[in-house]
Parts: C-alpha cells; structure tokens; sequence
C-alpha cells in the first residue's frame, strides 16, 4: 500500500506503543476500538509518533468516530495523522481517504 493510499482495514496496536493509524496526511477519519480495552487516540502534525500521552482521547472498547474531521477533535493542533496506543494490545477498525 502507497504512502498515499486511501485504506480501510483493522490495525493491530502492539502492548504500549503508538501506533500510526493515518498511512498518508488526511483532514477526516472513521475509526472503531475492537479491542476489549480502552485506547487512546491522538492527533499529530507528520508521522511523528506522540512521546506522551497528553491531549490524547480515550475510547473504551466499541466506540470510535464515523467520518469525524481532525480539526473537530484535535482542536489544538493542525493533525494531520492519527495515532493509537493501547497498554494492553488492542485492535482497530480504520477507514480515511
């Protein structure tokens, strides 16, 4: 898959790190937490990897976003990709254009 590709496909999250959910820049997301423990989601500006979990969003198993922009969820910063992480493992359903 390009670096510029649209996807829509589950990502496995590895125990307790960030994982790029976005594989290219992108202004809107749908996502699902299919894990059976909570994630958390954060925004960034680039393919750089949060080194902390400040302004990130927790999302407990099941829930998510449908076709939500970034720029209404990550008021703060101009995201350009989105990052999960999960401290158990986890998985999620992605789809962006």
């Amino acid at each position: 898959m390009g670096a510029d590709m649209a996807q829509n496909t589950d990502i496995d999250l590895p125990i307790g790190a960030w994982t790029l959910l976005s594989n290219a820049d992108i202004t809107a997301i749908t996502f699902q937490n299919k894990s059976g423990n909570y994630i958390l989601v954060k925004g960034t500006v680039g393919a750089v990897a949060p080194t902390d979990d400040g302004g990130a969003i927790r999302y407990n198993a099941g829930q998510g976003e449908r076709k939500v922009l970034l720029a209404d969820v990550f008021l703060g910063v101009a995201a350009t990709r989105v990052y999960a992480y999960a401290p158990t493992g986890g998985n999620v359903m992605v789809s962006h254009a």
